[in-house]
């Protein structure tokens, strides 16, 4: 496969101002980050939203500005997070997909988060995967461990969700799967066949794995939700820096970033 799908994660709800001074959070502030983004090459935005504090927030309100506002700008595919942050409940967390995204993300298991637990019990996974098939909205399946890899496999079997799938491996968040060359390669070659994988690689991992992913095949997750740095103690100038720099790395290696349109072709999503 010579297409690479670059996601850009540009804010997250875990960075803040004191980590990068750059970190986009007004709506405003987002919607260029992400036309930025897609202009150096990223295919899929993975969007959280701030509130007008700066805090983390699953408002659909404010999730719609974005929506609409990037979508004045350029065709990149929206992908909201259903994670929103670990101290919401449930109904705030799901509250996007009623707005009908394209794309939203499924996590398919509980994990330690840091200090704080990121909970995902099977009966909230199946509420989610039913609330995005009646919203049309197709899943990216994150996997923070390789439990989760298995439960995905219990809901392939279910017929809660329908392959073709596509799986984001995040990895070295604290807590979750170590961010090795052998974890990614083991989690890779576990997915039901035809299937895409990408990675997300946190903190210094970021630049290390999405280039093996380059190598392998697979999809380069980068932003400044996973990683607020360009190189070691140098803040990143913007989400769009980090997304040009896979997308030369990604060139050097022979794959070509995909353009949102080839992406949703690759991700069965409709043109």
């Amino acid at each position: 496969m010579d297409k690479v799908i670059i996601t850009v994660a540009p804010v997250g709800a875990e960075a803040t101002r004191d980590d990068n001074p750059n970190l986009p959070l007004t709506p405003t502030q987002i919607i260029e980050a992400v036309y930025e983004s897609w202009q150096a090459g990223a295919a899929i935005a993975h969007l959280h939203v701030r509130d007008p504090q700066g805090n983390p927030t699953q408002d659909p309100d404010i999730f719609r500005q974005v929506i609409e506002g990037i979508k004045q700008k350029c065709d990149i595919i929206i992908q909201v997070s259903t994670g929103g942050s670990t101290d919401m409940t449930p109904q705030q967390r799901a509250a996007p997909l009623t707005l009908k995204p394209e794309m939203a993300t499924l996590t398919t298991g509980t994990v330690n988060f840091g200090s704080e637990i990121f909970s995902n019990p099977f009966p909230l996974i199946t509420d989610f995967a039913n609330r995005m098939r009646e919203n049309n909205v197709v899943p990216e399946i994150e996997i923070f461990d390789t439990g989760m890899l298995d439960t995905a496999l219990v809901l392939i079997k279910k017929n809660i969700i329908s392959l073709p799938l596509h799986f984001d491996f995040v990895l070295g968040v604290p807590g979750g799967m170590s961010a090795s060359a052998r974890n990614l390669a083991y989690l890779a070659d576990r997915i039901p066949e035809n299937c895409t994988w990408s990675v997300a690689g946190i903190g210094r991992h970021e630049l290390p794995l999405g280039t093996m992913a380059l190598a392998m095949g697979g999809h380069v997750r980068v932003g400044f939700e996973d990683n607020v740095y360009y190189e070691k103690g140098v803040p990143a100038a913007s989400n769009a820096q980090l997304v040009a720099r896979i997308t030369r790395l990604a060139q050097e290696l022979g794959r070509t970033p995909a353009t949102p349109n080839q992406a949703r072709k690759i991700l069965g999503l409709p043109l």
